[in-house]
Protein backbone atom coordinates (compact mmCIF):
# COMPACT_ATOMS: atom_id res chain seq x y z
CA UNK A 1 0.00 0.00 0.00
CA UNK A 2 1.21 3.33 -0.69
CA UNK A 3 -0.32 7.45 -1.05
CA UNK A 4 0.77 9.27 -4.34
CA UNK A 5 -1.36 12.41 -5.98
CA UNK A 6 -4.02 12.01 -4.03
CA UNK A 7 -4.86 7.96 -4.18
CA UNK A 8 -4.57 4.86 -2.04
CA UNK A 9 -2.58 2.10 -3.93
CA UNK A 10 -3.46 -0.84 -2.97
CA UNK A 11 -3.56 -4.85 -4.90
CA UNK A 12 -3.34 -3.32 -8.28
CA UNK A 13 -6.04 -0.78 -7.30
CA UNK A 14 -6.57 2.91 -7.23
CA UNK A 15 -8.66 4.55 -4.64
CA UNK A 16 -8.78 8.17 -4.76
CA UNK A 17 -9.20 10.56 -1.59
CA UNK A 18 -11.63 12.48 -2.43
CA UNK A 19 -14.28 9.93 -3.60
CA UNK A 20 -14.42 8.72 -0.04
CA UNK A 21 -15.92 10.71 3.10
CA UNK A 22 -14.52 8.24 6.23
CA UNK A 23 -11.58 5.53 5.83
CA UNK A 24 -11.90 2.94 8.72
CA UNK A 25 -9.08 0.40 9.50
CA UNK A 26 -10.49 -3.04 10.48
CA UNK A 27 -8.66 -6.15 11.17
CA UNK A 28 -7.06 -8.98 13.56
CA UNK A 29 -3.90 -11.30 13.86
CA UNK A 30 -0.88 -11.85 15.34
CA UNK A 31 0.95 -9.27 12.75
CA UNK A 32 -2.32 -6.77 12.46
CA UNK A 33 -0.47 -4.37 15.41
CA UNK A 34 2.10 -3.75 13.14
CA UNK A 35 0.59 -3.81 9.78
CA UNK A 36 -2.10 -1.16 10.79
CA UNK A 37 1.14 1.13 12.49
CA UNK A 38 2.26 1.06 9.11
CA UNK A 39 -0.89 1.96 7.57
CA UNK A 40 -1.32 4.92 10.42
CA UNK A 41 1.99 5.89 8.71
CA UNK A 42 0.91 5.72 5.46
CA UNK A 43 -2.38 7.77 5.62
CA UNK A 44 -2.18 9.64 9.36
CA UNK A 45 -5.19 11.67 10.14
CA UNK A 46 -6.83 10.86 6.94
CA UNK A 47 -8.00 7.21 9.17
CA UNK A 48 -11.63 8.27 10.74
CA UNK A 49 -11.56 5.56 12.94
CA UNK A 50 -10.57 2.19 13.51
CA UNK A 51 -10.33 -1.21 16.03
CA UNK A 52 -8.23 -4.14 15.56
CA UNK A 53 -7.83 -7.46 18.07
CA UNK A 54 -4.30 -8.58 18.67
CA UNK A 55 -2.78 -11.25 21.11
CA UNK A 56 -1.58 -10.33 24.74
CA UNK A 57 1.50 -8.23 24.32
CA UNK A 58 1.47 -7.65 20.54
CA UNK A 59 -0.23 -4.22 20.99
CA UNK A 60 1.37 -1.08 19.69
CA UNK A 61 0.89 2.53 20.43
CA UNK A 62 -1.72 3.85 17.46
CA UNK A 63 -3.44 7.13 17.07
CA UNK A 64 -6.36 6.58 15.28
CA UNK A 65 -6.61 2.95 15.44
CA UNK A 66 -8.40 1.18 19.03
CA UNK A 67 -6.22 -1.72 19.60
CA UNK A 68 -7.83 -4.29 21.87
CA UNK A 69 -5.45 -7.31 23.36
CA UNK A 70 -7.14 -10.35 23.35
CA UNK A 71 -6.47 -14.26 23.95
CA UNK A 72 -5.57 -17.00 21.41
CA UNK A 73 -5.51 -19.79 20.67
CA UNK A 74 -8.73 -20.19 22.55
CA UNK A 75 -11.06 -17.25 22.29
CA UNK A 76 -11.80 -15.25 25.01
CA UNK A 77 -14.53 -12.41 26.47
CA UNK A 78 -12.28 -9.95 25.28
CA UNK A 79 -11.96 -10.91 22.04
CA UNK A 80 -15.37 -10.73 21.59
CA UNK A 81 -15.56 -7.07 22.57
CA UNK A 82 -13.44 -6.01 20.48
CA UNK A 83 -14.73 -8.33 17.62
CA UNK A 84 -18.42 -6.30 18.46
CA UNK A 85 -16.36 -3.21 17.81
CA UNK A 86 -15.19 -4.26 14.56
CA UNK A 87 -18.76 -4.93 13.35
CA UNK A 88 -20.20 -1.89 14.99
CA UNK A 89 -17.74 0.31 12.43
CA UNK A 90 -18.02 -1.73 9.30
CA UNK A 91 -21.82 -1.76 9.82
CA UNK A 92 -22.11 2.05 10.02
CA UNK A 93 -19.79 2.40 7.03
CA UNK A 94 -21.86 4.18 4.60
CA UNK A 95 -21.55 4.04 0.40
CA UNK A 96 -18.69 6.81 0.09
CA UNK A 97 -16.58 5.02 2.94
CA UNK A 98 -13.43 3.17 2.62
CA UNK A 99 -12.81 0.07 5.19
CA UNK A 100 -9.17 -1.19 4.73
CA UNK A 101 -9.05 -4.83 6.33
CA UNK A 102 -5.75 -6.24 7.82
CA UNK A 103 -5.89 -9.65 8.31
CA UNK A 104 -3.05 -12.50 9.46
CA UNK A 105 -2.86 -15.23 10.80
CA UNK A 106 -4.61 -15.92 14.42
CA UNK A 107 -7.65 -13.95 13.18
CA UNK A 108 -9.94 -16.56 13.99
CA UNK A 109 -9.48 -16.67 17.43
CA UNK A 110 -8.50 -13.19 17.98
CA UNK A 111 -11.77 -12.26 16.78
CA UNK A 112 -14.73 -14.21 17.80
CA UNK A 113 -18.20 -13.05 17.51
CA UNK A 114 -20.68 -16.15 18.01
CA UNK A 115 -23.34 -16.79 16.06
CA UNK A 116 -26.92 -16.36 17.36
CA UNK A 117 -27.81 -19.04 19.41
CA UNK A 118 -24.14 -20.03 19.54
CA UNK A 119 -22.25 -19.02 22.97
CA UNK A 120 -18.48 -18.22 23.60
CA UNK A 121 -18.18 -21.37 26.21
CA UNK A 122 -19.79 -23.52 23.19
CA UNK A 123 -17.30 -21.94 20.66
CA UNK A 124 -14.09 -22.40 23.15
CA UNK A 125 -15.12 -26.12 23.76
CA UNK A 126 -15.19 -27.00 20.10
CA UNK A 127 -11.55 -24.88 19.52
CA UNK A 128 -9.82 -26.94 22.35
CA UNK A 129 -11.06 -30.38 21.21
CA UNK A 130 -10.44 -29.57 17.74
CA UNK A 131 -7.06 -28.78 18.46
CA UNK A 132 -6.24 -31.87 20.88
CA UNK A 133 -7.96 -34.33 17.95
CA UNK A 134 -4.96 -33.03 15.41
CA UNK A 135 -7.20 -31.28 13.23
CA UNK A 136 -5.65 -29.15 10.56
CA UNK A 137 -5.67 -25.64 10.60
CA UNK A 138 -8.22 -25.74 7.04
CA UNK A 139 -10.39 -27.93 9.03
CA UNK A 140 -10.67 -25.68 12.50
CA UNK A 141 -11.24 -22.97 10.40
CA UNK A 142 -14.01 -24.90 8.54
CA UNK A 143 -15.82 -24.96 11.49
CA UNK A 144 -14.82 -21.52 12.97
CA UNK A 145 -16.95 -20.09 10.00
CA UNK A 146 -19.72 -21.66 10.71
CA UNK A 147 -20.40 -20.67 14.13
CA UNK A 148 -19.44 -17.16 13.93
CA UNK A 149 -21.63 -13.91 13.04
CA UNK A 150 -18.14 -12.05 11.40
CA UNK A 151 -15.72 -14.75 9.48
CA UNK A 152 -16.54 -16.45 5.95
CA UNK A 153 -17.14 -13.59 4.48
CA UNK A 154 -19.63 -11.77 6.93
CA UNK A 155 -17.16 -8.69 7.75
CA UNK A 156 -16.94 -7.44 4.10
CA UNK A 157 -21.21 -7.99 4.16
CA UNK A 158 -21.69 -5.89 7.07
CA UNK A 159 -19.36 -3.22 5.26
CA UNK A 160 -21.79 -3.16 2.09
CA UNK A 161 -22.38 -0.58 0.48
CA UNK A 162 -18.60 0.16 1.51
CA UNK A 163 -15.80 -0.78 -0.59
CA UNK A 164 -13.23 -2.99 1.45
CA UNK A 165 -9.65 -3.57 0.34
CA UNK A 166 -8.06 -6.20 2.60
CA UNK A 167 -4.81 -6.53 2.82
CA UNK A 168 -3.89 -10.20 3.68
CA UNK A 169 -0.09 -11.66 5.50
CA UNK A 170 -0.87 -15.49 4.82
CA UNK A 171 -0.27 -18.29 6.97
CA UNK A 172 -2.01 -20.92 5.48
CA UNK A 173 -0.34 -23.83 2.95
CA UNK A 174 -1.21 -22.66 -0.72
CA UNK A 175 -2.36 -19.11 0.41
CA UNK A 176 -6.13 -19.76 0.46
CA UNK A 177 -7.65 -16.34 0.73
CA UNK A 178 -10.98 -17.96 2.14
CA UNK A 179 -9.03 -20.33 4.94
CA UNK A 180 -6.33 -17.19 6.29
CA UNK A 181 -8.09 -16.06 9.26
CA UNK A 182 -11.29 -17.90 8.12
CA UNK A 183 -11.64 -15.33 5.30
CA UNK A 184 -13.74 -12.63 7.21
CA UNK A 185 -13.57 -10.71 3.63
CA UNK A 186 -13.60 -13.65 1.47
CA UNK A 187 -16.57 -15.49 -0.55
CA UNK A 188 -17.02 -18.86 1.79
CA UNK A 189 -16.51 -21.83 -0.80
CA UNK A 190 -16.95 -24.17 2.49
CA UNK A 191 -20.80 -25.21 3.38
CA UNK A 192 -22.26 -26.67 6.55
CA UNK A 193 -22.20 -29.96 5.47
CA UNK A 194 -18.53 -29.56 5.16
CA UNK A 195 -18.43 -28.04 8.65
CA UNK A 196 -20.68 -31.24 10.18
CA UNK A 197 -18.39 -33.66 8.57
CA UNK A 198 -15.23 -32.42 10.33
CA UNK A 199 -17.28 -32.63 13.65
CA UNK A 200 -18.18 -36.11 13.11
CA UNK A 201 -15.00 -36.91 12.36
CA UNK A 202 -13.14 -36.27 14.90
CA UNK A 203 -15.73 -36.55 17.39
CA UNK A 204 -16.62 -33.03 18.36
CA UNK A 205 -20.60 -32.40 19.16
CA UNK A 206 -20.99 -28.55 18.08
CA UNK A 207 -23.96 -26.04 18.59
CA UNK A 208 -26.19 -25.23 15.81
CA UNK A 209 -24.10 -24.27 12.13
CA UNK A 210 -24.99 -20.93 10.27
CA UNK A 211 -24.25 -20.93 6.51
CA UNK A 212 -22.02 -18.28 5.15
CA UNK A 213 -22.13 -15.82 1.95
CA UNK A 214 -21.45 -17.28 -0.98
CA UNK A 215 -20.94 -13.92 -3.32
CA UNK A 216 -19.45 -11.04 -2.37
CA UNK A 217 -18.44 -7.76 -4.68
CA UNK A 218 -17.62 -4.90 -2.57
CA UNK A 219 -14.26 -6.34 -1.41
CA UNK A 220 -10.64 -6.26 -3.36
CA UNK A 221 -8.23 -9.39 -0.92
CA UNK A 222 -4.66 -8.64 -1.29
CA UNK A 223 -2.17 -11.02 -0.39
CA UNK A 224 1.01 -9.02 0.84
CA UNK A 225 3.38 -11.65 2.68
CA UNK A 226 3.39 -15.21 2.98
CA UNK A 227 5.91 -18.34 3.86
CA UNK A 228 7.69 -18.21 0.39
CA UNK A 229 8.95 -14.70 0.95
CA UNK A 230 10.06 -15.77 4.01
CA UNK A 231 11.99 -19.04 2.60
CA UNK A 232 13.39 -17.30 -0.06
CA UNK A 233 15.18 -14.59 2.44
CA UNK A 234 16.37 -17.81 4.67
CA UNK A 235 17.79 -18.96 1.43
CA UNK A 236 19.99 -16.05 0.32
CA UNK A 237 21.12 -16.06 4.28
CA UNK A 238 22.10 -19.79 4.06
CA UNK A 239 24.19 -18.62 0.89
CA UNK A 240 25.48 -15.75 2.36
CA UNK A 241 27.01 -18.11 5.42
CA UNK A 242 28.44 -20.99 2.89
CA UNK A 243 25.60 -23.36 2.82
CA UNK A 244 24.10 -24.94 -0.25
CA UNK A 245 20.41 -24.22 0.13
CA UNK A 246 18.05 -27.15 -0.89
CA UNK A 247 14.23 -26.03 -0.65
CA UNK A 248 12.08 -28.98 -0.09
CA UNK A 249 8.80 -27.40 0.26
CA UNK A 250 6.56 -24.35 1.57
CA UNK A 251 3.61 -26.07 1.41
CA UNK A 252 4.45 -29.21 4.03
CA UNK A 253 1.76 -30.36 6.18
CA UNK A 254 1.02 -33.69 8.12
CA UNK A 255 1.65 -35.00 11.77
CA UNK A 256 5.04 -33.80 13.15
CA UNK A 257 7.12 -36.75 13.95
CA UNK A 258 6.30 -38.05 10.27
CA UNK A 259 7.55 -34.92 8.86
CA UNK A 260 10.87 -34.63 11.05
CA UNK A 261 11.52 -38.29 10.18
CA UNK A 262 10.90 -37.79 6.61
CA UNK A 263 13.61 -34.48 6.73
CA UNK A 264 16.51 -36.82 8.88
CA UNK A 265 15.95 -39.46 6.17
CA UNK A 266 16.71 -36.96 3.40
CA UNK A 267 19.81 -35.92 5.62
CA UNK A 268 20.73 -39.30 5.93
CA UNK A 269 20.77 -40.01 2.12
CA UNK A 270 22.77 -36.82 1.45
CA UNK A 271 25.13 -37.61 4.27
CA UNK A 272 25.87 -40.96 2.76
CA UNK A 273 26.68 -39.70 -0.66
CA UNK A 274 29.59 -37.33 1.09
CA UNK A 275 27.05 -34.11 0.95
CA UNK A 276 28.24 -31.67 3.31
CA UNK A 277 27.58 -27.57 4.16
CA UNK A 278 24.16 -28.41 2.40
CA UNK A 279 21.35 -26.25 4.50
CA UNK A 280 17.79 -28.31 3.65
CA UNK A 281 14.72 -25.52 4.31
CA UNK A 282 11.07 -26.78 4.43
CA UNK A 283 8.19 -24.46 5.08
CA UNK A 284 4.26 -25.17 5.78
CA UNK A 285 2.44 -26.02 9.35
CA UNK A 286 2.67 -29.62 10.65
CA UNK A 287 -0.13 -31.36 13.33
CA UNK A 288 0.28 -32.90 16.31
CA UNK A 289 -1.81 -35.10 17.78
CA UNK A 290 -1.90 -35.12 21.91
CA UNK A 291 -0.75 -38.74 23.12
CA UNK A 292 0.22 -37.08 26.42
CA UNK A 293 0.02 -34.50 28.93
CA UNK A 294 3.53 -32.66 28.39
CA UNK A 295 3.84 -29.40 26.93
CA UNK A 296 5.16 -28.48 23.54
CA UNK A 297 4.66 -27.24 20.11
CA UNK A 298 5.04 -28.24 16.60
CA UNK A 299 8.16 -26.75 16.08
CA UNK A 300 9.47 -28.29 19.62
CA UNK A 301 8.28 -31.34 18.87
CA UNK A 302 9.87 -31.75 15.25
CA UNK A 303 13.37 -30.71 16.62
CA UNK A 304 13.29 -33.24 19.27
CA UNK A 305 11.67 -36.34 16.56
CA UNK A 306 14.75 -35.46 14.31
CA UNK A 307 17.13 -35.55 17.00
CA UNK A 308 15.99 -38.89 17.71
CA UNK A 309 15.77 -39.89 14.09
CA UNK A 310 19.72 -38.74 13.50
CA UNK A 311 21.01 -40.09 16.46
CA UNK A 312 22.97 -42.14 14.41
CA UNK A 313 24.16 -38.83 12.33
CA UNK A 314 26.19 -35.98 14.12
CA UNK A 315 26.88 -33.05 12.89
CA UNK A 316 23.41 -31.85 11.84
CA UNK A 317 21.88 -28.61 13.34
CA UNK A 318 18.34 -28.48 13.34
CA UNK A 319 15.23 -25.73 13.74
CA UNK A 320 12.56 -25.26 13.58
CA UNK A 321 10.22 -22.25 14.59
CA UNK A 322 7.12 -20.75 14.22
CA UNK A 323 7.77 -16.94 12.14
CA UNK A 324 5.51 -15.39 14.66
CA UNK A 325 7.68 -16.51 17.74
CA UNK A 326 5.12 -18.62 19.24
CA UNK A 327 5.26 -22.45 19.30
CA UNK A 328 1.30 -23.75 20.95
CA UNK A 329 0.87 -22.29 24.33
CA UNK A 330 4.47 -22.09 25.11
CA UNK A 331 6.76 -18.96 25.55
CA UNK A 332 9.27 -20.68 22.59
CA UNK A 333 9.03 -19.87 19.20
CA UNK A 334 10.62 -23.41 18.62
CA UNK A 335 13.26 -25.24 19.39
CA UNK A 336 17.52 -25.89 18.25
CA UNK A 337 19.75 -29.18 18.60
CA UNK A 338 22.86 -30.38 16.94
CA UNK A 339 22.91 -34.43 16.62
CA UNK A 340 25.78 -35.62 18.39
CA UNK A 341 25.62 -39.34 18.36
CA UNK A 342 24.07 -40.71 22.07
CA UNK A 343 22.08 -38.01 23.51
CA UNK A 344 22.66 -37.62 27.38
CA UNK A 345 18.91 -37.30 27.97
CA UNK A 346 16.81 -39.32 25.99
CA UNK A 347 14.19 -37.69 23.81
CA UNK A 348 12.07 -40.94 23.84
CA UNK A 349 9.85 -40.64 27.33
CA UNK A 350 9.71 -37.06 26.16
CA UNK A 351 7.92 -37.55 22.57
CA UNK A 352 5.82 -40.20 23.90
CA UNK A 353 4.33 -37.60 26.71
CA UNK A 354 4.31 -34.67 24.03
CA UNK A 355 6.65 -32.78 26.42
CA UNK A 356 9.70 -31.28 23.99
CA UNK A 357 9.29 -27.82 25.92
CA UNK A 358 10.73 -29.83 29.13
CA UNK A 359 13.19 -32.00 26.99
CA UNK A 360 14.90 -28.36 25.78
CA UNK A 361 14.30 -26.57 29.22
CA UNK A 362 16.51 -29.29 30.66
CA UNK A 363 19.03 -29.87 27.61
CA UNK A 364 19.05 -26.17 26.14
CA UNK A 365 17.72 -25.38 22.30
CA UNK A 366 14.71 -23.57 23.70
CA UNK A 367 14.46 -20.62 21.15
CA UNK A 368 12.63 -17.39 22.57
CA UNK A 369 11.93 -14.52 20.34
CA UNK A 370 8.73 -13.36 22.03
CA UNK A 371 6.09 -11.73 19.20
CA UNK A 372 7.62 -10.86 16.11
CA UNK A 373 4.87 -8.75 14.40
CA UNK A 374 4.68 -11.34 11.80
CA UNK A 375 3.64 -14.83 10.90
CA UNK A 376 3.66 -16.60 7.91
CA UNK A 377 4.01 -20.33 9.50
CA UNK A 378 6.56 -22.36 10.00
CA UNK A 379 10.31 -22.77 8.98
CA UNK A 380 12.83 -25.53 9.46
CA UNK A 381 16.25 -25.93 8.98
CA UNK A 382 18.63 -29.00 8.60
CA UNK A 383 22.07 -28.29 8.12
CA UNK A 384 24.68 -30.47 7.23
CA UNK A 385 28.06 -29.06 8.92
Amino acid sequence: MRLQRGAIHAGGKLYRLANFDEIHVLGAGKATARMAQAVEGILGDRIFDGAINVPDGAGVALRRIKVHETGHPVPDARGVAGAREIAAIAKRAGARDLVICLISGGASALMPLPAPGVTLDEKQRVTRSLLACGATIHEINTVRKHLSAIKGGRLAALAQPAQVVALILSDVIGDNLEVIGSGPTVPDLTTKRDATAILRRFGVTAPKLTETPKRISNANNVIVGSNRVSMEAAKKTSRELGYQPIVLSTTIDGETRDIARMHAALVREARSSGAKRLCFLSGGETTVTLRGKGLGGRNQEFVLAALDALQDTPGVTIFSGGTDGIDGPTDAAGAVAVSSGKLALDPVPFLANNDSYHYFKKAGGLVKTGPTGTNVMDIRLLMIN
